[in-house]
């Protein structure tokens, strides 16, 4: 490869001829909310596990409310709080699931088919774009595309 073609982005990231500004910067916009989403997702994730940390948690709890003779305070917890909903007729994996079902794989379906149906499947256009209007050329760590010297 010629020193000038490595400092070109490679196809995956050059706009397809015939896609305008106005398509780059909308499949721009739509792939930031689908990357918001999936920081959501994440924190989803996070309040899964948390809770259910939490959950195993009180049995800790418990035995040390029974050890410490309140035999009817640890009823409670055991009874009342340990594997509980945490929303009617829902455990965190429930809620996960859902979300995962209902929102989250239908977006990114439709991400996926605008970027093939629109931009012929090249997925982060206006990222790449800014990266060329960004960087330094010629400078280390300022090149077009991974693996290449400059």
């Amino acid at each position: 490869m010629s020193e000038e073609h490595a400092d070109r982005p490679d196809t995956a990231h050059t706009r397809p001829d015939g896609v305008g500004d106005a398509t780059v910067r909308a499949l721009g916009a739509l792939s930031e909310a689908l990357e918001t989403t999936e920081r959501a997702r994440g924190a989803l994730y996070t309040f899964h596990q948390l809770t259910g940390g939490a959950d195993f948690q009180l049995d800790e709890a418990v035995r040390l409310l029974r050890e410490a003779g309140h035999d009817s305070a640890a009823d409670r917890v055991e009874q009342e709080i340990v594997g509980r909903n945490v929303i009617p007729g829902h455990w965190t994996f429930q809620i996960v699931e859902a979300y995962d079902r209902t929102y989250y794989r239908p977006f990114v379906d439709v991400e996926g088919r605008l970027v093939d149906e629109l931009a012929a499947g090249r997925a982060h256009l206006y990222e790449a774009e800014l990266k060329e209007a960004r960087r330094t050329r010629g400078l280390p760590d300022h090149t077009a595309r991974p693996g290449t010297a400059r």
